[in-house]
């Protein structure tokens, strides 16, 4: 049975107070996020805010020569278009759709509308904000010290916590372009996962079998990384999220 859609299965919506989310609701609107969306390019000027539900979108840095480098991934835990709160309203990246699903958008005007109070809403994405800094900083890091498994590791993870569950339609060249590695890397460090029992992939399609194993494997920016995100933005909000469902 297909989940219904719902502004609350994102994580900084379902934070807000009752009375700040119903003044944002009837702004809020559901939209499609297929694989390989550009949701910005580089440099554009950015509508709208983006809030992710059932989706996962991966901020990019490209080169003038084409390739690309994936600095930060965001999914049902914040938002897309942090710049325009932060005194601009384009961006140096480019954010694309990884996992394809769903959100919901916010006009830029509403958003500003909504920081203008300082309330809730604003606190809770600078709170993000400081999170996805954190993120993009160790991802630095990772890129530079770290072997091509031991991202891939990384990558898994922060996209499973993100879907909720255990599969992940990717290609082998698109985790390259994210990785800002070879392809042949990639099939290399994929195969060593799925030879040590820790995933299979098949046609495009990705599954983690053996998650505890996986997490061993990893190197210490995933701790990190998702260590921050819980003390910045701690998952207490599935009570609201199954209230909302139930009615």
């Amino acid at each position: 049975m297909t989940t219904p859609h719902h502004p609350l299965q994102n994580h900084l919506l379902a934070a807000l107070p009752a009375a700040d989310f119903a003044r944002l609701l009837p702004d809020l609107e559901l939209i499609a996020m297929p694989l390989g969306w550009a949701v910005c390019e580089s440099s554009d000027h950015m509508a709208y805010v983006y809030f992710p539900t059932t989706s996962i979108v991966s901020l990019l840095y490209i080169m003038e020569d084409g390739a690309s480098a994936e600095i930060a991934v965001t999914g049902n835990e914040g938002l897309i278009g942090v710049s325009l709160f932060m005194g601009s309203d384009s961006t140096p990246s480019r954010a694309i759709v990884q996992s394809a699903g769903y959100g919901y958008r916010l006009k830029a005007s509403a958003l500003k509308r909504e920081f203008a109070l300082s309330g809730h809403f604003y606190h809770h994405a600078l709170l993000f904000t400081q999170a996805l800094m954190t993120q993009i900083s160790q991802t630095a890091v990772c890129n530079r010290h770290h072997s091509v498994d031991q991202q891939l590791c990384r990558w898994l993870l922060m996209s499973m916590d993100r879907l909720r569950c255990d599969e992940l339609v990717m290609t082998q060249e698109l985790i390259a372009n994210m990785l800002g590695v070879r392809r042949e890397g990639v099939t290399e460090a994929a195969g060593k996962l799925q030879a040590a029992g820790l995933i299979h992939y098949s046609r495009g399609k990705i599954t983690v079998l053996d998650r505890p194993q996986l997490e061993k494997r990893v190197c210490e920016c995933y701790a990190v990384v998702k260590k921050e995100f819980d003390r910045l933005l701690p998952d207490h909000l599935q009570t609201r999220l199954v209230a909302a469902a139930v009615r």
